[in-house]
């Protein structure tokens, strides 16, 4: 069950088709498209607009009118199993997520008093996340493609239902390898950013898949940044080395060697304590270029541009071979 709210009355003017790009009117439990030869509807369920444009998207709106599990289900975790969770190490964690959000919030509040900010895949509370939650001038635009406890509107990022420019800030955490096309929705995030907004994105590298039959891609350091070849770099890295690479690696190989379901979950909890604790070895040389070879993800921290990185400079500026 989610517990979304309605989505703020200053919102609803942003709001656009997904198809069309045109104004949406409210009518009840529906928003109607109100451009001629349009007139595409799409309905509000338990409070949450579903603005899919179905010829681009995998899901399909008949998906939440009937509230089908789409991408994942959510459900609280047993309370005795969340107290082990917590005491056992991570098989992956990025030991500068929480320092990333922290710029991403300063530079927010440097443009705005009151930075307006889309979340992409926003409908649990992503890692690091808190900290923009700790200034109350942030406003948070949580969306997915489920319904989940924070989920302000279901749309898929092919097709973001947002005017141009109606955002300072587009966080897609975990959310690029997941999408048919990661080059079709950067370029929406382009879009719906303001002419100075701010993305930052976390995008796997050397993880197992996940989160089946919706993984598609992964990128190495130069494909993330070519990805976000529209934006003006101000900062990247590795979101977890060789470390997080080698215990989510090991414990897919117990994973392997599982029979049923049962034991599948338990090398869960036996990979956390025998390959957890490599991932603190990231730390060390995390920054170090060697380590990007094999890192776990990368993150992005950009500032929308009318300029495009051309592939020459690319490979110039990114493209040195590690000493």
């Amino acid at each position: 069950m989610h517990t979304a709210s309605e989505p703020r009355s200053d919102l609803e003017p942003l709001l656009r088709c997904p198809a069309c790009r045109g104004r949406l009117e409210r009518h009840g439990h529906r928003f109607r498209c109100g451009s001629d030869g349009c007139g595409a509807a799409y309905p509000v369920v338990n409070d949450v607009p579903v603005l899919i444009h179905e010829p681009n998207s995998v899901f399909s709106i008949a998906d939440y009118e009937q509230q089908r599990d789409t991408f994942f289900k959510y459900s609280q975790l047993n309370p005795v199993l969340e107290r082990l969770k917590r005491l056992l190490p991570e098989l992956y964690g990025s030991p500068n997520t929480h320092e990333n959000y922290r710029r991403l919030a300063s530079l927010l509040l440097e443009t705005s008093s009151r930075p307006r900010v889309l979340v992409i895949g926003g409908s649990i509370l992503g890692n690091g996340v808190e900290e923009l939650l700790a200034h109350p001038g942030i406003e948070l635009v949580d969306t997915d493609v489920a319904f989940g406890p924070r989920t302000r509107l279901i749309c898929d990022a092919h097709d973001l239902p947002f005017a141009d420019g109606s955002f300072d800030g587009v966080i897609a955490q975990a959310v690029l390898e997941h999408v048919v096309d990661p080059h079709r929705c950067v370029a929406e995030v382009h879009r719906v950013l303001q002419p100075q907004g701010l993305v930052y994105a976390e995008t796997p590298f050397m993880y197992p898949a996940h989160g089946e039959p919706y993984d598609f891609t992964r990128f190495t350091l130069m494909g993330h940044r070519r990805l976000f070849r529209r934006f003006e770099e101000v900062g990247s890295g590795a979101t977890g080395g060789p470390g997080s690479t080698l215990a989510l690696v090991a414990h897919s190989f117990l994973r392997a060697l599982a029979r049923g379901r049962t034991m599948s979950r338990a090398t869960t909890l036996v990979s956390r304590v025998l390959f957890g604790p490599l991932k603190w070895l990231d730390t060390l040389r995390l920054t170090n270029p060697v380590a990007f070879e094999a890192a776990a993800g990368f993150f992005f921290l950009g500032r929308r541009s009318d300029e495009i990185l051309s592939d020459r400079e690319l490979v110039r500026r990114y493209g040195r071979a590690p000493a």
